[in-house]
């Protein structure tokens, strides 16, 4: 028999179909894409924050996402004032830390007479015992060297966060750090030391 003549090639129509391509397959959707704004909007419409996986699906969860931006606003003062006040209590550490004591003189092996406060850090203190100032000081440095590090990582994150230019995005950003202002930085000016949030 000569199939020379008859056409081997399959033919499928895939009408109909294109939505295996760009959707879940056998839904007929497509996947969510996420809309990137360079110009100031209220428009909560295939808005993503920050990363693809925070995309805004519903009013539900651009309340839930707005609220989470506040406490993340929030959470970044209270990290400050927590720097703070590492910052004031190794200063104090530094102050209390005992000096070496002079050398005994050769002359007489007297021990030289300790002043009130080194004889009041070496009693309340004993565990600073044997640790120079410069020791404690370079240890307290490299500690806020790291949470430099991770201010400045958080603040960055915010910055992001805000620069989705979305209207709801930037209030609960300035919401979250004026409700993280009132509430942990009561020590401090209202004035910013970084123009990064």
């Amino acid at each position: 028999m000569d199939h020379s003549g008859h056409d081997h090639s399959i033919h499928m129509d895939h009408a109909g179909h294109d939505d295996m391509h760009s959707g879940h397959p056998g839904m007929g959707g497509e996947l969510p894409r996420c809309s990137m704004n360079m110009l100031f909007t209220w428009n909560t419409e295939n808005l993503c924050i920050v990363f693809r996986q925070w995309h805004i699906h519903s009013t539900f969860s651009l309340v839930v996402s707005l609220l989470a931006i506040v406490v993340l606003a929030a959470g970044y003062e209270a990290l400050r004032e927590g720097i703070r006040q590492y910052e004031a209590w190794t200063n104090k550490r530094v102050e209390t830390t005992p000096h070496p004591r002079e050398q005994y003189r050769d002359d007489d092996d007297v021990e030289p007479q300790l002043d009130e406060e080194e004889r009041l850090a070496e009693t309340t203190m004993p565990w600073l015992l044997g640790q120079n100032v410069a020791a404690v000081t370079k240890r307290a440095h490299a500690i806020k060297s790291v949470l430099y590090g991770i201010q400045n990582f958080y603040a960055f994150m915010i910055m992001l966060i805000f620069m989705t230019y979305n209207g709801w995005v930037m209030l609960a950003c300035s919401l979250g750090a004026a409700l993280g202002y009132f509430v942990f930085g009561s020590r401090t000016t209202a004035t910013k030391e970084t123009a990064c949030h």
